[in-house]
């Protein structure tokens, strides 16, 4: 896999690693190998977060872990990108420069390319976070950022903000996406600034935890907004069945289906196994060839057409 994409503000792969309930799944060799095998192939940009509070407060390793597997493989840091996140669970008791010095300290590294600020349940103070990101880019600690899951009137705000202000502005939102779960990616809310080229977009939990896929996950997995999993669930043998027309599995079929929607810059998954990572890289190829053919066979799967209708999850 060889394509670059630069919508995130730098150079990077079309396909992206994650962390959460990863690499503390693995045996370490097996993590070593994989990430190894990721970066020869071209997967160069891995999504770490210090998962320690809110509803992630898991006192997980999977950060450590990573920092320590990249070294055993003998990868440079030049040889990859590092996408990190920001909490507001705690903020600001918690601020950001204190998130990302215990997240860099746990990693090994000193800096990243990206941070996503994550998501929230109640309303954060949107200026005040814009330029704190602001002084930690100032400061060198990384370069740009983007949002998770954001209240579409609050990214409209924190826009506004940074460009009133002359400070970097949020330049790419991390979404829930997949061939069932579209409506915040391609819905009018975010859909006007990923139009606009205002914002690009990063896919994730485009397998809905395994569930899109046709299984049946024993680890936790991400939110349900809308309660459509069921409906997810059952939509899976259809999806199988189009991959089977394609000749692809329908892990590919479902990367295809995300790379091939213009606004995405990346798309996010987690592996655990070598064999996943090599069947997901086919999806590059898939979506440059028939990507067009890939979203109009599965046009009629847009399960949470009528959920976010206000922007919101």
């Amino acid at each position: 896999m060889d394509e670059k994409r630069n919508g995130l503000g730098f150079a990077t792969s079309a396909l992206s690693l994650g962390s959460w309930n990863t690499w503390d799944r693995m045996d370490f060799d097996d993590a070593v190998r994989l990430i190894r095998h990721a970066v020869d192939s071209g997967v160069t940009l891995f999504d770490v977060a210090h998962y320690d509070m809110g509803p992630h407060a898991e006192q997980s390793r999977t950060d450590l872990l990573f920092g320590e597997a990249v070294r055993a493989a003998g990868i440079q840091r030049d040889e990859y990108q590092l996408c990190g996140k920001l909490w507001l669970w705690d903020y600001p008791n918690t601020g950001f420069a204190e998130q990302l010095t215990t997240s860099f300290d746990r990693v090994g590294v000193e800096r990243a390319e990206a941070v996503v600020v994550g998501d929230y349940f109640e309303r954060p103070d949107i200026p005040r976070i814009v330029t704190e990101v602001a002084e930690q880019i100032r400061l060198g600690r990384f370069d740009v950022w983007g949002v998770n899951n954001w209240r579409a009137a609050d990214l409209d705000l924190a826009l506004e903000f940074a460009a009133s202000e002359g400070l970097p502005a949020p330049r790419f939102a991390q979404l829930k996406y997949s061939i069932a779960r579209r409506s915040m990616a391609e819905g009018s809310f975010y859909g006007k600034h990923f139009s606009a080229g205002t914002l690009t977009l990063q896919a994730s939990d485009v397998f809905e935890g395994g569930v899109l896929l046709g299984r049946t996950p024993e680890r936790k997995i991400g939110a349900d907004p809308g309660e459509i999993r069921e409906s997810i669930r059952a939509a899976a043998a259809r999806v199988a069945a189009v991959a089977g027309d394609f000749g692809v599995s329908s892990s590919q079929l479902a990367l295809a289906f995300c790379l091939a929607y213009e606004p995405v810059v990346n798309v996010l998954f987690g592996v655990s196994r070598m064999a996943q990572l090599d069947d997901n890289l086919g999806a590059v190829a898939l979506a440059a060839s028939r990507g067009a053919e890939v979203r109009s066979a599965l046009e009629d799967l847009w399960l949470d057409r009528s959920v976010a209708a206000d922007g919101t999850f």
